[in-house]
């Protein structure tokens, strides 16, 4: 593993030479180890709710937006939207409100989900390892949580209240979802938050404690670049296009069998720079509001963050054959995760 010294110097170095030569490395071992693929996926958001107060979030506690759960008609009107694009692999989202959604609302979303879609995975508040084991027999396949800073000083400036405040809690999260047996847990960073390659170590020693502890998961990783929200600047994030392939192309090479998610808060023109050079999941046709694909009229929505690529499902499939990739919309063979 690399030290901070030298992770800084990687992620400093501009010299196109040495560019060429990272690029070249993370492609080929992308290639070894994925070959052509790219798994697509997509978002739906259930509820808006939050009982935490993060100055990045357009969910946040204190913001004066619109506060939306969906009710079960509704969440198949969203699913159903979704599905009809060819999507298997769904990520269900919501703010950390374990009032709004509790564990009862989660089960019910999942059964409802399991109608439309073959992989589901969520992305809500934390929870324990027992509450995650009852996921998982319900049909939960992934979960996703990041950190979003590792450093502690950092991270208790931009989460003053709720649940989210308590970083160890938050911090022993993918070991405790590990442990109640679900199959995928993608971990990341919020990029802009605090130093990148401070983050971006610890991120990478938690990774690699994952891969020694609990050795039968498949692990992912993101890392998202803060974003306006409805155009408004929650936070500056100081990591250019260049760092950002850097990082993606260091943790190919770091990690050749981690998956690398690439979501639409980037432009259509990096994420096309990025194919082959590490990344392996990518979100297509997403919308980050609150019934935002059939329910909500588009100056009424509510964004967790703007979308930067807004292709379609059909559009980003047509894309990758052309750039001779394999789009695959599911991975997974559809099993039960009940005990038998």
């Amino acid at each position: 593993m690399l030290n901070l010294q030298q992770l800084q110097n990687i992620l400093n170095n501009d010299s196109p030479e040495f560019l060429e030569e990272l690029a070249q490395k993370a492609h080929r071992l992308t290639q070894q180890y994925f070959g052509r693929t790219m798994v697509l996926y997509a978002p739906i958001y259930l509820s808006n709710y939050c009982s935490s107060h993060c100055t990045y979030c357009g969910f946040s506690l204190h913001n004066r937006i619109k506060r939306l759960r969906l009710n079960p008609e509704q969440m198949h009107q969203e699913m159903k939207t979704v599905a009809a694009t060819g999507i298997e692999n769904i990520l269900l989202l919501t703010g950390e409100s374990y009032k709004a959604t509790p564990l009862s609302y989660l089960k019910e979303a999942i059964a409802i989900a399991k109608q439309y879609f073959t992989s589901i995975a969520l992305e809500v508040h934390p929870m324990d390892s027992q509450e995650y084991h009852e996921l998982f027999q319900h049909g939960v396949d992934g979960i996703t949580v990041y950190q979003e800073t590792y450093n502690r000083d950092r991270y208790k400036e931009v989460h003053l209240s709720g649940k989210k405040a308590d970083y160890d809690y938050r911090y022993g999260t993918p070991e405790r979802a590990a442990q109640a047996g679900m199959r995928h847990v993608s971990m990341g960073i919020l990029l802009g938050l605090a130093d990148v390659a401070t983050d971006l170590l610890s991120l990478y020693q938690h990774l690699r404690y994952m891969e020694q502890h609990y050795p039968g998961v498949e692990y992912s990783v993101s890392f998202p670049r803060l974003r306006t929200i409805k155009g408004h600047e929650f936070a500056i994030c100081d990591v250019d296009d260049k760092k950002f392939i850097k990082v993606i192309c260091l943790t190919r090479i770091l990690f050749p069998r981690v998956g690398i998610n690439l979501s639409t808060r980037e432009n259509a023109k990096l994420r096309d720079h990025a194919l082959g050079l590490g990344v392996t999941r990518m979100s297509a046709g997403s919308n980050t509001s609150v019934g935002g694909y059939s329910l909500e009229n588009t100056d009424d929505q509510e964004p967790q963050f703007d979308i930067e690529d807004h292709r379609s499902v059909s559009d980003m499939i047509q894309l990758l054959k052309e750039k001779n990739f394999d789009p695959v919309l599911t991975d997974w063979r559809p099993i039960s995760n009940q005990a038998s």
